[in-house]
């Protein structure tokens, strides 16, 4: 009997356990569930699933359909992605927004095919011209993107040429790499920049051969651009929503903004309060006078870290390849305009915009205080300034996995990239470069041989450096697919393939704008792979890149972009 009233106590304390049990396997309903489609995760290659759980704005599970279908709940939204291809949202790993959307909005557009329409001088100055007629004499006219090596007649604008346009305006236009720029009479009038103005120190105001001004100015575009009267807080926050906009057409959910975060991220924070901003924003601190704020006062002035956060601090030690500011070993491929030849032969090859010990100072500085340092440096000369300088301090202060980087690293050589490996630099690089100034590094700029290695990817994967891609913007569009079919193919402008041995695969493209992305930036717990925990940060392309011709990865269609969960873009 006792052994009868034992049993029946214990099968009566599994019927109440049981039920309980399993109810527990019963998962929370998820706020959204996406299935039928392919999932390709970028944990580590051919890793694809079916099915993705979001709940709070993160990934709550993800795999076989079979398992992710009992999150879904009453109130839960399922889309059935009918065979797509879902990627974790692309980062655009160095830019600079949302200064696209203020050009958009407020300045004249010059730049020239593929993306826009000047063409020659008189396009140019007319464009500027018809500016000019709709704005208030006296006020300022700009202009951005004029290429002058893709202008008819091969030279910059001067002086007389925007004279042209008007006399009655201040008119101050800025090249394509955004390194330098050129004013009207008046303009340098208002600068104070005449015969008698002494070369600035870290660049130059271009004279013709009686001393004149030319209206170019080199690197210190300040000079000129401090006198435009900077925009509205209206202006600036319908730039946010005008850029954010076009990233999250392009599959962009965190953007990482290189240099001005004090100035930008007030703007930000002021959008995203409007529901004006969608994207994630990383934005690095430009250098300040005097002892940089610490790393916990930085990451506290933020209210919302998880979507707009400040992230290390930017250096500039050259311009650019191809204004002939970039600062080179061997001389540029060819003389450019405005500079003289010496001893019979071409010895231009740029400059530094500081002296290595400068630099060396400076990044040591930021270094002490805890910070990771992006020092934006395209020729080589500057990267061995940049390698010292990042020596030099981890001698001196060692730190463990500081991360820090090279921007653009156009031209390292191999023992560049053997010392980055070393000393655990991760460049970010502007392979866009080999499309839109592919052929003219060959022609112009580098030279077939320079040429060829712009953008080693090849020799950076190579080494086990990780790396990401970037546009750049608004120096070149955002675009990541752009990006991962550049890296993939190197295919110019012209349709030439430059230094085929630097191709590398599509998926090592895609991490460069995911997954190491997002390890670049120290936020690899939270972002860059479709993971449980993770920021439910999507992107829905029409066709899988890994299935498709290498040669249409940049046609794919972006379906949708989602942040956090939400729906933020549908084409």
């Amino acid at each position: 009997m006792r052994t009868f009233m034992l049993r029946s106590g214990l099968l009566a304390m599994l019927l109440l356990v049981l039920p309980a049990a399993a109810w527990a396997q019963v998962p929370e309903p998820a706020d959204l569930v996406l299935l039928n489609g392919t999932i390709v995760t970028m944990v580590r290659e051919g890793d694809v699933a079916e099915a993705v759980a979001v709940r709070g704005g993160k990934i709550a599970a993800v795999g076989p359909a079979k398992e992710i279908r009992p999150h879904i709940g009453p109130k839960t939204k399922v889309v059935d992605l009918t065979g797509k291809t879902l990627l974790p949202g692309f980062f655009a790993a160095h830019d600079h927004f949302p200064s696209v959307g203020r050009v958009a909005l407020y300045d004249v557009d010059l730049n020239s095919p593929p993306i826009g329409t000047i063409r020659t001088m008189e396009e140019l100055v007319a464009a500027l011209r018809e500016k000019a007629a709709r704005t208030p004499a006296g006020q300022w006219v700009v202009g951005r993107g004029y290429d002058d090596t893709l202008l008819a007649e091969q030279r910059h604008p001067t002086r007389q040429d925007l004279d042209s346009a008007s006399a009655d305006h201040p008119i101050w236009i800025v090249h394509t790499s955004g390194h330098l720029g050129v004013a009207n009479s008046r303009a340098l009038a208002l600068a104070k920049i005449d015969k008698d103005t002494p070369q600035p120190a870290g660049g130059a105001i271009r004279k013709d051969a009686a001393g004149e001004p030319t209206g170019v100015i080199e690197e210190r575009t300040g000079l000129v651009n401090r006198l435009v009267p900077g925009l509205s807080q209206e202006q600036r926050l319908a730039a946010v929503k005008l850029c954010d906009g076009q990233y999250l057409a392009k599959g962009v959910t965190t953007t990482v903004i290189a240099g001005g975060a004090a100035n930008v991220i007030p703007d930000l924070l002021a959008a995203h309060d409007r529901g004006w901003l969608h994207l994630r924003a990383l934005a690095m601190l430009s250098p300040p006078t005097g002892e940089p704020p610490t790393l916990a006062e930085l990451a506290g002035r933020s209210p919302i870290p998880q979507r707009v956060r400040y992230s290390g601090v930017k250096i500039l030690q050259d311009g650019s390849l191809q204004g002939y500011t970039g600062y080179l070993t061997a001389p540029y491929f060819t003389q450019p305009e405005g500079r003289s030849v010496t001893d019979g032969g071409l010895r231009w090859s740029g400059y530094a915009l500081r002296p290595r010990e400068k630099l060396v100072e400076l990044v040591g500085q930021f270094h002490r205080a805890g910070y990771q340092i992006a020092i934006h440096a395209n020729g080589d000369a500057a990267i061995d300034d940049v390698l010292t300088a990042f020596r030099v301090a981890q001698a001196e202060h060692p730190r463990a996995d500081a991360r820090h980087r090279i921007e653009h690293c156009q031209t390292p050589r191999e023992d560049q990239l053997d010392q980055m490996k070393e000393l655990g630099i991760t460049p970010s690089f502007f392979v866009g470069h080999v499309y839109y100034w592919g052929d003219r590094h060959q022609r112009l700029f580098l030279g077939q041989q320079r040429a060829e290695r712009i953008s080693p990817l090849a020799s950076a994967a190579k080494r086990g450096i990780r790396f990401t891609i970037h546009n750049d913007t608004p120096v070149t569009p955002v675009d990541p697919l752009l990006l991962v079919w550049c890296a993939v193919t190197r295919t110019t402008k012209a349709g030439q393939t430059l230094g085929p041995e630097q191709r590398i695969t599509v998926y090592a493209a895609l991490r460069a704008v995911t997954i190491d992305a997002a390890w670049q930036n120290f936020v690899e717990q939270t972002k860059g792979t479709i993971e449980k925990g993770k920021l439910a940060d999507f992107v829905v392309l029409a066709e899988s890149p890994l299935t498709i011709d290498p040669a249409r990865l940049k046609d794919i269609a972006i379906l949708e972009t989602i942040v956090g969960g939400e729906s933020c873009y549908k084409r």
